[in-house]
């Protein structure tokens, strides 16, 4: 339990650690563009040779489609609202038009984090140890999202407390995420996790596709396919470590 709780929180801190970097360092928007390209392969992989493979091995493919296309509408209809407010600009380190909300912002990094989080926990729940392959990726990916951010927040005159507030709350939910979803899924049936597992894939795919691939496009240009594709193999390879 305890694990699950600590592996979730350590997992959201990097959206921390990458806005204190934000606030203290000046990073070329290229290399943050590389990090973020790298986190997207590795999402990528970890929801493709991971949760969906997990998925079809306990429900059944068909649990694992409605899951997989449950989670991304879900995604893409919370993600069409925040729009609107400025929250597609969580990985841009670019200033917001005026009537644009930090705190959309905000919701929309949760959005990202709550439920990787949550598959954390199911991940110790069900193997009894750490999923290693979906914890770097979850890790990799926050990082460039809370300094790219950060850097868009300042460039709009929040303040370095309210900045790392927003952040701090980001990651105390992200591992009572993982401890929620070891704790209440604890007796889940087999097609139960199928379901969640292909919920977050689609969840995560939608989202890296949306927000991820783009900003890293937008700033590092066509050598972000390379890293992408690079992030995805390295999933492959440590998958098979595992």
């Amino acid at each position: 339990m305890w694990l699950a709780l600590i592996v979730g929180a350590i997992a959201g801190s990097s959206v921390f650690l990458g806005a204190l970097t934000g606030l203290n360092v000046k990073f070329r928007e290229k290399y943050i563009a590389m990090i973020m390209a790298f986190g997207a392969g590795i999402l990528l992989g970890a929801a493709a040779f991971e949760l969906l493979a997990e998925s079809v091995e306990r429900g059944g493919i068909i649990a694992t489609t409605i899951g997989f296309l449950c989670g991304s509408i879900v995604f893409t209809s919370f993600n069409l609202y925040l729009y609107k407010k400025g929250g597609h600009k969580r990985k841009s380190s670019d200033r917001n038009p005026q009537d644009h909300s930090g705190l959309a912002i905000f919701f929309g990094t949760l959005l990202d984090a709550i439920p990787e989080s949550i598959i954390i926990g199911v991940n110790i729940l069900q193997q009894g140890k750490i999923g290693w392959l979906f914890f770097i990726a979850v890790f990799i990916s926050n990082f460039p999202e809370g300094l790219s951010s950060t850097v868009g927040l300042k460039k709009n005159g929040y303040s370095h407390t309210k900045i790392l507030s927003m952040w701090a709350t980001v990651f105390v939910l992200t591992g009572l995420s993982a401890l929620a979803g070891y704790l209440f899924l604890k007796n889940a049936m087999p097609e139960t996790i199928s379901v969640i597992n292909a919920f977050a894939a689609g969840g995560i795919t939608a989202m890296v596709v949306d927000t991820m691939v783009p900003e890293a496009f937008k700033k590092g240009g066509p050598l972000v396919g390379f890293i992408t594709s690079l992030g995805l193999l390295i999933s492959l390879v440590l998958i098979q470590l595992q």
